[in-house]
């Protein structure tokens, strides 16, 4: 693969689960760069990132996964930049959760059309549904998203995802705390770029039926509302980028 990869993984209390991850995107993505957002853990989460090669960018505490992952992208984008003037323009840069374990080896297939310039952002949904509760929250995300762009997304939260320079540089800085991913695609759509979605084989931490789960999700839907009402006036429209 001619383009240099950049990793951003969003992590919070993942010890457990984070080298896994970490370890089947090295495998993946060999030469790859990889950023964990580390937002504010009270376990070693930071610690197992950093042996695992990563870079560790840390909040000291809870700033919620879109501000934590802002941070880690713009020093992805600088790194990008480093090799000379346009030196991002070869660059795609892959998000994704820290609780994918193993699994996380298949987001290869996600750079795929965004390499062959078939897609600005690629977003992977996932095959096998795990967990979850009655559905709120995500119906919530994908009406807010036609809504106000126009874009019916398949996997309005899905956290996996790639981004060509120039999609990743004009959806920043992401939305507050789990607004992230509902926010990146209503920016991306509004400013011309090309979304694809791509069932992927892919397994994560699933929040159940219980009342951390529903907390969970009450946090979430509070976050999508956010970023719904805060995108009230459309962006002056862009056409897509060859």
């Amino acid at each position: 693969m001619p383009w240099r990869t950049f990793i951003i993984v969003a992590a919070r209390d993942e010890a457990d689960r984070v080298g896994t991850t970490l370890a089947a995107l090295a495998l993946a993505f060999p030469e790859a760069k990889t950023w964990v957002a580390d937002d504010g853990s009270r376990d070693a989460t930071g610690e197992v990132a950093r042996r695992s090669g990563a870079r560790v960018v840390r909040s000291p505490r809870p700033i919620g996964k879109g501000g934590a992952v802002t941070v880690a992208a713009r020093e992805a984008l600088l790194d990008a930049r480093a090799s000379g003037p346009g030196g991002e323009r070869e660059a795609v840069f892959v998000l994704c959760d820290g609780d994918l374990g193993s699994s996380a080896a298949e987001l290869r297939r996600l750079v795929e059309p965004v390499c062959d310039r078939q897609a600005d952002l690629a977003v992977a949904a996932f095959r096998r549904r795990a967990g979850g509760g009655f559905g709120i929250a995500v119906a919530f995300a994908r009406w807010a998203i036609r809504r106000r762009c126009g874009y019916v997304a398949s996997a309005p939260i899905s956290g996996q995802r790639a981004l060509s320079a120039g999609s990743l540089e004009d959806v920043l800085p992401f939305a507050q705390g789990f607004g992230m991913e509902v926010g990146m695609t209503i920016d991306a759509v509004r400013a011309g770029h090309r979304v694809l979605e791509l069932e992927l084989d892919l397994a994560h931490r699933a929040t159940g039926r219980s009342l951390p789960g529903f907390l969970h999700r009450g946090c979430q839907l509070a976050d999508f509302a956010r970023v719904y009402l805060n995108r009230r006036r459309a962006a002056p429209a862009r056409p897509p980028r060859c």
